[in-house]
């Protein structure tokens, strides 16, 4: 007798072959036997007409402070997420020094946008070294599997102090300290090591994170500290990415180690003419692993009242006197005809970035709505909006704004999305080096909304798209579980195979989708964040345990942290431990 078997499910096993029917067995956490099977279970689940795959592996999600304090780390589990990475784009809290607490949280508020009291109040801070944290993470009792990697930002604060941020080079010295304490991590477990050399990224000071302006020798040498760890891994966000220096020590890295480079690229010179996927391709060839990271759509802006962004957020009344009002306050304000003339007759005080040209930017606004479409036509825009009524597109933005109280969120895509389509965007999904990433499930709390990631591409680029051609189920469930977890070398996952990990969805893929995202305040400190929730995933297992049904957590929390192995034979070499 088995532990759960799951009948006549339609199996996507998450090795990119082709959808078959058949049944599955599971004894003490693991997938036991697949096919027809005759026995019996302690507990069974009729899949019929469902898609059964692999739990999502999501490898870039920012949830340090959250898995401290947080065992559903929502709003992933929501979206059939079984196993999560953090310590992305160098930000982290270990390795640190008691002075430091307060730093490294302002340093992730910045970068991050997770509300700094909200950290404050949830982070227990039981460590001091990596090895520490990760024994503290191990500690706590989750719904599921996460895993994290040691960040620049931290290890370059614990060296050299209030230096760490300034283009201050560091000794010989120093870099070998770090080198050590990058070592020491991931020996004890942590699945890679990150950095960031992007000016996008600052603390709330507006101080550039530490690691900007590292020279490429303490990068290289911070990298070659893992040599001979196998499955380790290097990520790295960077604006250089167009710059052949930049590639010289990449490329020298992977070369003299063998471990797999996983890159985000920040600056428009990266993509020119496709040379980052080009240099990826070529690694390929010679058998090194420099993987990409591109997410289901471009990266978007929410603008709301609830958010923390709008088009109306630099006009001198909403900051003298609107700004600080609670919601009601704000929309009774909001709704007086007198403050919609005054604040229509101003101009923002905003002269750069997305608000230097408010008019030209309300073409790529869209009411997201009950339904939310991530690739609408001109015409849903604020601006095809506001033609159609013969409006003025600024105060069509303002009446959007204060209608249904103030909750509606507005789509604004970072990059990409000028010819109003995701054309570009496929192209990047289905090149053979790109990896599913950049979901940011706990980050970003203020104006992003991103961990559906996953249920956005099952259902946008796997079944509802009209604009183009859609992508294979198969070629997705595979690049959701097994590309990203063999990347980070869990390999006793990712895929619907005898001697894995039990970790598995159920969908119902006919009625999967996408809930408009709204602002909740349930982090600590009554912190807000704005989240998405999702419908379709009838069943989620986490090591063979149900631990979502229907969308409502059952209590089991089978979670565990993974730590990195050592093991080179290729076969199962991560270990929830």
């Amino acid at each position: 007798m088995y532990d759960l078997i799951i009948r006549n499910g339609t199996i996507i096993d998450g090795t990119g072959g082709d959808r078959f029917t058949g049944d599955i067995a599971v004894n003490d956490g693991k997938i036991a036997k697949i096919g027809q099977i005759t026995d019996t279970a302690t507990q069974e689940i009729d899949a019929h007409g469902k898609l059964v795959t692999p739990g999502w592996v999501d490898i870039h999600t920012h949830y340090d402070g959250q898995a401290t304090w947080d065992p559903l780390l929502a709003p992933s589990s929501w979206h059939g997420v079984t196993t999560v990475v953090m310590g992305n784009c160098g930000v982290g809290f270990a390795p640190v020094k008691e002075q430091d607490h307060d730093f490294l949280i302002e340093l992730m508020e910045g970068v991050e946008d997770i509300p700094g009291a909200a950290l404050s109040e949830g982070i227990n801070w039981q460590w001091e070294s990596f090895p520490e944290y990760l024994d503290a993470l191990e500690s706590f009792p989750r719904a599921i599997d996460i895993a994290t990697q040691v960040p620049h930002g931290a290890i370059r604060a614990y060296v050299m102090g209030e230096r760490c941020n300034t283009d201050y080079a560091p000794t010989r010295a120093e870099v070998d300290e770090m080198a050590t304490l990058v070592r020491q991590g991931v020996e004890a477990g942590a699945l890679g090591f990150s950095s960031s050399k992007t000016l996008l990224h600052k603390d709330i000071h507006g101080q550039y994170m530490p690691g900007t302006f590292s020279g490429n020798e303490e990068m290289l040498a911070l990298g070659m500290a893992m040599k001979g760890l196998n499955n380790s891994v290097f990520e790295l966000v960077s604006d250089h990415l167009g710059d052949d220096k930049e590639w010289a020590w990449v490329t020298e890295f992977q070369k003299q180690t063998g471990l797999t480079v996983t890159l985000i690229a920040t600056t428009a010179p990266a993509y020119e003419n496709g040379k980052m996927y080009k240099i990826a391709e070529q690694a390929r060839k010679e058998g090194r692993e420099i993987r990409p990271q591109a997410a289901g759509r471009p990266t978007g802006v929410l603008h709301g009242l609830q958010s923390s962004f709008h088009a109306f957020i630099g006009h001198p009344t909403w900051r003298s006197e609107l700004a600080n009002l609670d919601h009601a306050a704000l929309l009774k304000r909001l709704s007086d005809p007198d403050t919609k003339r005054q604040i229509l007759a101003e101009e923002s005080m905003i002269k750069s970035g997305l608000m230097q040209d408010l008019n030209s930017l309300m073409g790529q606004v869209f009411p997201l709505g009950e339904n939310p479409d991530y690739e609408p036509d001109a015409e849903a825009s604020i601006a095809g909006i506001a033609k159609a009524k013969g409006m003025d597109a600024m105060e069509v933005m303002y009446d959007l704004l204060v209608a249904n109280e103030g909750k509606e969120l507005f789509y604004q895509p970072l990059g990409g999305y000028q010819n109003y389509s995701l054309d570009t965007q496929k192209k990047l999904l289905e090149h053979p080096n790109v990896l599913f990433g950049l979901s940011d499930g706990g980050a970003h709390c203020g104006v992003i909304a991103d961990a559906g990631m996953p249920t956005f591409i099952m259902t946008h680029w796997g079944r509802d798209r009209t604009k183009g051609d859609k992508l294979e189920l198969e070629f997705i469930v595979k690049s959701l579980t097994s590309n990203t977890a063999n990347a980070f070398g869990m390999f006793d996952r990712g895929q619907i195979r005898e001697g894995m990990i039990a970790d598995i969805n159920i969908i119902n893929f006919d009625t999967l989708r996408l809930h408009r995202p709204e602002a909740v305040f349930d982090l600590p400190a009554q912190g807000r964040r704005l989240v998405q929730k999702a419908e379709g995933y009838e069943v989620t297992i986490k090591s063979g345990e149900i631990i979502f049904q229907s969308g409502e957590h059952t209590g089991a929390l089978p979670g565990k942290l993974v730590r990195r192995s050592n093991d080179s034979s290729g076969e199962h070499l991560a270990t929830s431990m």
